[in-house]
């Protein structure tokens, strides 16, 4: 079955940065290939939020508006992976950062609704000190 692990989060202090990995398992290169890819973050008491998401073939990029500039979102699909880098980490961007795969996705579509993500990590603390 198809399996998203993550990696790379932890514990910074503001205006520090860390770098979020996903590898996707049990599919093809091929098959990765056709996923749009999407980093959603839910921290306590709040609406799961979209914070970053890719297309397939990575030329267009959806961001929050309130990472904007700061986050990067990017995939390698020779390595199965979707990488978010986090810099000038706020606070406020403490929470369960979940990368997600859209395995339906239209070529040139752009996934931005957590329906269109059919498969789920489990997710990795992000901790921000003030």
């Amino acid at each position: 079955q198809v399996q998203l692990v993550e990696s790379g989060g932890g514990l910074v202090q503001a205006g520090g940065s860390l770098r979020l990995s996903c590898t996707v398992s049990a599919v093809s290169i091929g098959t990765f290939n056709r996923f749009g890819m999407g980093w959603f973050r839910q921290a306590p008491g709040m609406e799961r939020e979209l914070v970053a998401a890719i297309n397939r073939n990575g030329l267009r990029t959806h961001y929050l508006d309130s990472v904007k500039g700061r986050f990067t979102i990017s995939r390698d699909n020779d390595k199965k992976t979707v990488f978010l880098q986090l810099n000038s980490l706020k606070p406020e961007d403490t929470a369960v950062y979940t990368c997600a795969a859209a395995p339906r996705q239209i070529l040139s579509a752009l996934s931005i609704n957590p329906s269109d993500y059919d498969y789920w990590g489990q997710g990795t603390q992000v901790t921000v000190s003030s």
